[in-house]
């Protein structure tokens, strides 16, 4: 393991950059976000992850990119919830409309702690104080990183608070296994019967439907490239995988047609959301004008259903003192 710096948050703080080998796999890491901000695969040269070379680009354009994002990840639709009859207002930091993944300072957006590293793992901690952005409680949440043999990248998050709040951790790479320009030569398999459908913000409806006849069933492995009333790819949607969190078990796995490179993820969370990059145009700083546009990359965010917190049938988002929300989740790669 080597650790660097990456360079410097406007107040000052140093963000470090740990560079982690084993398995087969490399993967960087900066403090700002825990962000995975580089990975590859030995035997191919492109990255699987996109990401930028200066802190700048992460402050000032990252749509997540590759970021832990938190207390709660996804959206919260206006921004309210209650608990035990304590009514509560979240910042509206999406178009002024919804609150999406903790909001603007979130932990996506915090310079984390390193605690602990090695040559093939490092564990990070972030603080998310009470009352920050509308939230009760003062949470810590432990990233848990580690490259495993036979290509496994393990994300592991731990959080507890000290009082009752709200609480979903994910992982936000976009993944890119072939380093085209676009995703749209990929494969995909996601084993859900159901999804949630939303509504014009994005925010599920609170109706749980069957995949049956639809572009959401992606039960067996199919291309991405489908158009339909998911819109042109226009996939931004999560898939119920259970009802409740489980022992970790395989639930998608995504192959690029051109390379070969293909990507397992197993994961103990009842939910995945999978966004196809439709909305992504980002300029890609020092590669004469190269952008990330549309389909540059796609997500598979394991973590509690969005929203979930307004729906009775949805899975529980809801963490009181002396509970951990443990979420672990692994991407196993290889390449024909």
């Amino acid at each position: 393991m080597t650790k660097t710096v990456f360079g410097t948050m406007p107040g000052g703080e140093v963000v470090e950059k740990v560079v982690l080998k084993g398995g087969g796999l490399t993967a960087s890491i900066i403090t700002f976000g825990a962000v995975l901000q580089d990975l590859r695969l030995e035997g191919h040269d492109a990255p699987l992850v996109l990401g930028f070379e200066d802190l700048a680009s992460y402050l000032d354009h990252s749509p997540y990119f590759g970021a832990t994002p938190g207390r709660c990840a996804n959206r919260i639709g206006d921004g309210r919830f209650s608990i035990d009859g304590v009514h509560y207002q979240l910042e509206l930091n999406e178009k002024g409309l919804t609150h999406l993944h903790g909001g603007s300072g979130g932990m996506a957006r915090q310079n984390w702690t390193i605690l602990d590293q090695g040559s093939d793992f490092v564990v990070m901690e972030a603080v998310d104080r009470d009352g920050r952005a509308g939230y009760p409680g003062t949470t810590r949440t432990r990233a848990s990183f580690a490259l495993k043999e036979g290509g496994v990248f393990a994300a592991v998050y731990e959080t507890i608070t000290d009082k009752p709040t709200i609480a979903n951790v994910c992982h936000h790479a976009y993944f890119n296994l072939d380093g085209r320009s676009d995703i749209l030569g990929h494969d995909l398999m996601i084993a859900a019967d159901h999804y949630t459908p939303v509504d014009d913000r994005l925010i599920p409806t609170g109706e749980i439907r069957s995949v049956e006849n639809t572009a959401f069933d992606f039960r067996e492995m199919r291309p991405i490239r489908f158009k339909s009333e998911a819109g042109q790819f226009g996939y931004d949607h999560n898939f119920c995988l259970s009802n409740h969190r489980t022992g970790k078990r395989s639930v998608a796995l995504a192959r690029s047609v051109n390379s070969g490179v293909a990507m397992e993820v197993l994961t103990t969370e009842p939910g995945i959301q999978f966004y196809a990059g439709v909305y992504l145009d980002v300029a890609v700083p020092g590669l004469g004008g190269r952008r990330y546009g549309p389909y540059a990359g796609f997500c598979l965010e394991t973590q509690i259903w969005p929203d979930a917190v307004n729906h009775a049938g949805f899975p529980s988002a809801i963490l009181r003192p002396g509970e951990v929300l443990r979420q672990e989740t692994d991407y196993v790669f290889s390449k024909n």
